[in-house]
This record gives C-alpha cells, structure tokens and sequence, in this order.
C-alpha cells in the first residue's frame, strides 16, 4: 500500500495538481525527523489512535490512523474527531501548568507561587499523615474524575498510592448516568445492550435522547458504526428528543421535540394505547416477566401496583395514561402520540435505545426503565434487530491496568454527594443519603485528591453554591489537585502539580466504554519531553510515596515502562489475538474485531430463559422489582421524591408545575457539543472559533422577550446567572432552551452582579440529587432569558 507520505512525496515530484495545503504538507515533509504514535484518552467513552511528528524536540503535526486503506470496512481505520487531532494546541496551550505552586491566597482566588518538586511532595506527604491521623482514612477522599484514561499514569496511580496509605472514600455512581446505573439492573439485570450493527437488521430505529452523532463522533465509534448500520439497511429512523440534534439532522425520518423529563409520561400514554388495541405481547411478557399485570406480581406487592394497572388507571393515582393525558405534560401532540404507538406496535423488528440526558433528571431512575418498557411490552428484545433499551452496546475487552490494591475503607457515597459529604458527612446514612458499605458515615470529608478533572468546580452542579463550599478552609482541610491546564477547579488547590499530556511519557490505552464493535490496545510513546516541569501521574505518586516510604511497595522495582509491558502482557494472557508486545509497539495499535459473539441483548435468555436466566431474584425482567421495593422501604426521602418499584412518570422540581415556574418560565438543559468533551478542549481557540457557544432558544421564545439571534443575552434563575449570546431558531421545541455543557465557569462582577461569563451551564444547575442512585439532575432547570 502507497503510504500518504509517499503518495504526496510522488505526486509533487511527477507535478500532479496538488491544493495548496497538500502542496505545503509536501514541502515540510522532509523537515519531520520523527513520528511516534499516541493516543486521545479524554473521556467521549471512545480512545483514538493519533500520530505525533516531531521536529527538533517539538511536535508540529498531528495526525490520526491511516493504518489501513480509507475503503476497508473491518478492520477499518479508528479515525478520531477534530478535539482528538487538536493535541498539538493542547501540549502548547497558553493554560499548561508548567511548575508545582503552592496557594497564597485565599483558597478559589487562583493565587499560587511556584515552589520545587521537593516542596511539593513533602507538603502533601505531611497534611496526608496529619489528616490520616487525626480524622482516619475514611476523611480523605478521591474526587471523580474521567480525563485521565491511560492504563498506568492515570488516576489508578493516585489510587495506588491512597491504598497503599490506608485507603480512602469512595463514590458509586458516575456523573454520565448514575441513574441508570443504579436502576436499569433492577429490571434487567444488569444494562444489556445490542451492538449497533443489530440497527442493520431493523425496521424501526427509535431514539430516546440520544445523539451519537455528536457524543460518538469518532471513526473508532459508535457513531461510525451506526452510520454504517442505517445506510446498509435503511430502517425508518424516528428521534425523541427536545431539540433538532445532529442525529435529527442527518438520520432521522422523523423528529419528535418533547419537553425534558417526560420520557416516562410519553411511553406510559404508548403502553396505553398498546394495551387498548391488544398490541402488546402477552406471551412475553408472561413467560419473560415480573409485575406486568396482577397474575405475575409478586406476593409482597400490594394489589393492583402492577404495571398494567397503573397504565389503566386502576392503581394508586387512579389517572388512566391516556394520550390526552400524556399531551399536556410533553407538549407532544395526541395523534403524533397515536401515530407513533401504531407504528412502534406495527413495524418489527423495533431498536429502541436511549441517550444518557433523560436520565440525568431529578426522575431519571424511571425514566430510564420506562424507555426499557417499549421493547419489553412489544417483545422486541433478544431478537434480531432489536435492542433492550439501552444506548447501544459494545464489546467487553479485559484490559489489565495497573493494580491499585485493596480499599479497606467499606464506606461509599453516590458520586454526587461529595459536597454533601464535607459540609455533614457525619449525618449521612444509608438510608438517608443512599451510603452503601455503612449505615453511616464516621467522618466529614476533610481532604481530597483530584487528578485529571475538572469535576470540582466546573462539572458539578451550582456552581455558585460550590465555590462556597470549597473556599471553607475549616471544613476541607487540604485539597491537591494535579493536571496539565489551569482549569476553573485548579484555582482552588492548595497544591497544584503539572501533569504531562500523552506525547510527553510512556503508557498505553484500551478503547473505552463506547466502542461498539472494536476493540483495541494504543500505543502512547514519548515524541517529546516535557517543557518545563510536568511530570506524569505515576512518576509523581511515586516521589509521595517514597516521601511516604512506600516507593518499594509502590514501585514493586517496576518503572513505568515497566508497568506499560506487564499490564499489555497481562491482558494478552486473557485475548490471545493480540500480537506480541514489540509489535503492538511497533505498529502502535492492536485491533481485535468480532470479540464479541452475542451481537442481541438478552438473545440466550430469550431462547431459554430457564438455563439462561438474567441477574435479578427471580431471573427474569422486573418490571415490578422486589428487591427495589425492599430496599427502599425504610429510606427518608426529601418532599417531591418518588422511588416505585415499577417505572412511573412524575413531575420533579424545576419542572413545569414547579411554583418556579412563573418566575422563570423556560426549561433549560444542557448538551454535549463538538467543540469540548466535557470541559476538555474548552481552552483551544480554533475548536472555540469553528463552535462557539451559546444558549439556543426557538423563536417563540425570543421574539416574546425582544431577542435576536446573536443578541447577547443573560440566562438565569436564583442560582446564578450566565451571559451568552443567543442561538433563535425553530430547532428547539418552544418553551425550551439548552446551552453546551462544560464551558469553563468564569464569575465577574458586572453592574453589581456576579455574572458567570464563561457561559458553564452549572452555574445554573442544583446541587439536589436524585431519588434513587442520588446522582447529578443537572437537566432539570427552570430559568429566565432577556436580553444584555
């Protein structure tokens, strides 16, 4: 095969037309000394493979994989997107931290001077000691984080080290879906999902919130890979989702704006019409299922709490789910509701999944099992071409990471509740605030470690609310925070320590957890050392720990690369396909495809669900759950909070029905844009220019408040107040606005008001948690608009 290099070499040389561009990347091609292959380990839930060209000790080029022909199918290229090949402009970013500082000011005013590495490691080897001591290890706290998903110089390194000094508290739960983490298992054991190549075998293709072709967009991806399925076999492709989103854009037959949070209302008002015209599948749901109707629930259960009641209107609310019913709350209109259920009902086979927003809301633990409800009331699950409801699947690959070691701390909060767990950790219980390990808490936290995130300020929810919390030196004693860019959560270190990026050390990545159909090893080599003096997590875990005199026990008389080998080895001992490690270093990746037989989720237990029974008490799907309704039965829950052992719809705060709601009218919610992954990139010029922020709202909406589009505008409510320019257009159902989540939360005083004119969304969002997995409801948001 003609290499790129070669082919633009020849084509100069013999005067084919070249553009000027391709002209220019000719020219410098004989400049380039080297390449090394690298890797884009932020967290999109995908890894891609990018090469690093280096010129006299700098990067100047960066590329992606163009290992194989662009016409191969499998094994195809892993292409990453524009923010993977923005590494160059990362590693030389006028936001790298160059030295380890220490604060001066007070904590949150960003004032730091620079101290040696020495200085550094000693002060955190004796506030660790100190609070160890004084307060025990379950004070001390690992912040959740997602930027660093290398194998061996990554947050598992800190984690290491905090084991080996006693352990720390930990979390359950992740800021993407802790929600349908905590609940889908209850109903399906587990989150079963089909490959997205099954949306090939499809007639229908229903999409609950969910937009892979701006949350996947790598080559590598489920993005990719859905593209693939619906150009092979068109199925009609349908979209539920409140604005007009990229995937909307470019697949769907129909759109279908709904207003956030009603998910639940909408599939409830589908089950009632199924059930009126007989649609639904009777056998299924009676050999594959719990609580469907009254003959299947089990003997705790109170009568008529089952499923099918309470669609009818025969349960507790007494209110039947007709689509009148559902059409007030999700502003979808009765016959598209009709029309919709005779088509899912009509149209086999039907793959339905579900994004990660709806179940980011105050309701999202029933959401996300009322989604489920569609394929399992039409029995379209284990089949070909369908899907369980979930987003769609991927390939499990054992790749080995580096060992951190046993936690002996048993306590664990929901990852949404650190803050909660400073200001009164003492007072949180199982049964109050969802702790598992413990009944309660013995400790406040009083010193956190945070690697790798910008979760600290940036990510969590009021954001107002949480500079408080952090700048509170009695409550938080001590707060270490080590990355490679002066982010918004850095300003509130007391000790801030610079990390490398990729290019600059040793290390490895696997493909994530969006992956599909692939599954692959990355090589990270070194194309160039650090500028100043970054150093890469493990290297400077292992300085604290030999401060701590731990290094042997940490080292285990390994190097870093020394790690890199043993965990690539490690996993080749459990996928025998991967080469021999001097060539996967070589060739700079490994691709392992068709790793995964059982393409259909739940398809064995379809076929036998007695010798293939699913993870639950009674091995089947719980649509009623027992073990729910047991587990919650003696919980304290705020006013407004529902747990039901079926999926029900209810209205939450900062919902319409809210009293909020006519001080501020507007549903706010935040989406994943191209610009930023997470707050990941939000500091690179060039990806700002081409997707500039701001707050969209339809046009309703503007023109009733005098707006236009560009206009300036302030979006607010009594948390805080945003400033951003507005996007006006019929792309968003009215009613409701959505700003990008993860731009970098930046306070000013501004006619006497403080004024977040970064444009974070989180400035906007609560720090109250969910019913059930206590997780981030940072799409449920009541807010105002007017104009600058």
């Amino acid at each position: 095969m003609l290499s790129r290099r070669d082919f633009l070499k020849a084509g100069t040389a013999v005067g084919l037309p070249c553009s000027p561009l391709a002209s220019a990347v000719a020219q410098a091609l004989p400049e380039i000394e080297s390449s090394s292959w690298c890797a884009c380990v932020i967290n999109c839930g995908q890894r891609c493979p990018v090469r690093c060209f280096t010129k006299k000790g700098q990067v100047i080029r960066i590329e992606t994989d163009n290992s194989l022909p662009d016409a191969t199918p499998s094994p195809r290229q892993l292409r990453a997107c524009q923010r993977g090949r923005s590494m160059r402009e990362r590693i030389y970013s006028d936001d790298r931290l160059k030295y380890p500082m220490k604060r001066v000011g007070e904590r949150g005013e960003g004032k730091f001077e620079r101290i040696s590495w020495d200085e550094a490691v000693k002060t955190i080897a004796d506030n660790w000691k100190r609070i160890r001591d004084q307060y025990g290890n379950d004070a001390i706290y690992w912040q959740y984080c997602s930027g660093q998903q290398s194998i061996v110089s990554s947050r598992r390194a800190w984690q290491r080290l905090m084991n080996l000094m006693g352990g720390f508290l930990k979390y359950y739960g992740s800021y993407s879906n802790a929600q349908l983490q905590e609940a889908l298992p209850y109903m399906l054991g587990g989150r079963p999902a089909s490959l997205p190549s099954e949306i090939a075998n499809s007639n229908l293709y229903v999409l609950f919130g969910n937009n892979p072709s701006s949350t996947r967009p790598s080559g590598g991806g489920k993005g990719y890979q859905i593209d693939m399925a619906v150009t092979k076999h068109m199925p009609k492709v349908i979209v539920i989702d409140p604005a007009f989103t990229d995937t909307a854009a470019t697949k769907a037959d129909q759109w279908i704006p709904i207003r956030p949070g009603t998910d639940a209302a909408l599939v409830a008002a589908l089950a009632y019409q199924w059930i009126n015209k007989n649609q639904v599948d009777q056998d299924f749901l009676d050999k594959y299922c719990v609580g469907y109707d009254e003959k299947t629930l089990p003997a705790s259960a109170p009568k008529n709490s089952d499923y099918k009641s309470y669609i009818l209107g025969n349960g507790p609310d007494k209110q039947p789910k007709t689509p009148e019913w559902a059409s007030k709350i999700t502003g979808i209109p009765v016959k598209t509701i009709v029309d919709l259920a005779e088509e899912m009902a009509s149209t086999k086979p039907l793959f339905v999944s579900q994004g990660w927003g709806p179940q980011r809301q105050a309701n999202g633990e029933h959401t996300c099992r009322a989604i489920s409800m569609v394929p399992i009331l039409l029995g379209q699950i284990g089949l070909p071409g369908t899907n369980a409801g979930e987003h769609e699947g991927n390939t499990p690959f054992p790749a080995v990471y580096l060992p951190v070691g046993k936690n002996p701390v048993k306590a664990t909060i929901p990852v949404y509740m650190w803050t909660d767990a400073i200001l009164r950790g003492k007072e949180m219980s199982r049964t109050t605030d969802g702790v598992k390990g413990v009944e309660k808490l013995s400790q406040n936290i009083k010193m956190i470690i945070n690697s790798g995130g910008n979760t600290m300020i940036n990510q969590h929810g009021d954001c107002n609310w949480t500079d408080k919390v952090l700048r509170n030196e009695k409550d938080l004693e001590f707060l270490v925070v080590c990355d490679n860019m002066m982010t918004p959560s850095c300003r509130y270190a007391d000790i801030l320590l610079p990390d490398t990026l990729g290019p600059e050390t040793v290390d490895m990545a696997c493909q994530g957890g969006s992956h599909g159909d692939v599954a692959c090893m990355l090589a990270i080599q070194k194309a160039v050392d650090p500028q100043f003096e970054q150093k890469p997590s493990w290297e400077i875990c292992r300085l604290i720990a030999k401060e701590l005199g731990l290094e042997d026990a940490y080292t285990e008389g390994k190097s870093q690369e020394d790690w890199v080998r043993w965990c690539y080895n490690e996993t080749r001992k459990k996928v025998p396909e991967l080469p021999e490690f001097d060539v996967f270093w070589k060739d700079g990746m490994a691709k392992v495809w068709n790793r995964r037989k059982d393409t259909i989720a739940l398809e064995a237990f379809r076929k036998d669900p007695v010798a293939n029974k699913i993870k639950t008490p009674s091995g089947k799907i719980e649509i009623y759950s027992e073990a729910l309704a047991n587990r919650v039965k003696d919980w304290t829950l705020p006013e407004g909070d529902i747990i039901s052992p079926i999926p029900v719809f209810y209205s939450t705060w900062d919902m319409p029905g809210d009293p909020l709601e006519k001080k501020y009218p507007l549903q706010c919610f935040g989406y994943h844009g191209h610009g930023r992954i997470h707050s990941t990139f939000h500091n690179l010029p060039r990806l700002r220019d081409v997707h500039p922020d701001s707050v969209i709202m339809n046009t309703l909406d503007a023109e009733a408040r005098g707006i236009k589009d560009g206009d300036k505008v302030y979006i607010f409510n009594d948390r805080g107040t945003v400033l951003l320019p507005a996007r006006v257009t019929p792309r968003i159902m009215p009613g409701v606005c959505t700003i990008p989540q993860g731009a970098w939360f930046k306070p000013e005083t501004i006619n006497g008001q403080v004024v977040d004119v970064g444009g974070c969304i989180n400035t906007l969002t609560n720090h109250r948690p969910s019913s059930l997995a206590k997780g981030n409801a940072q799409h449920n948001i009541l807010v105002e608009i007017r104009k600058a």
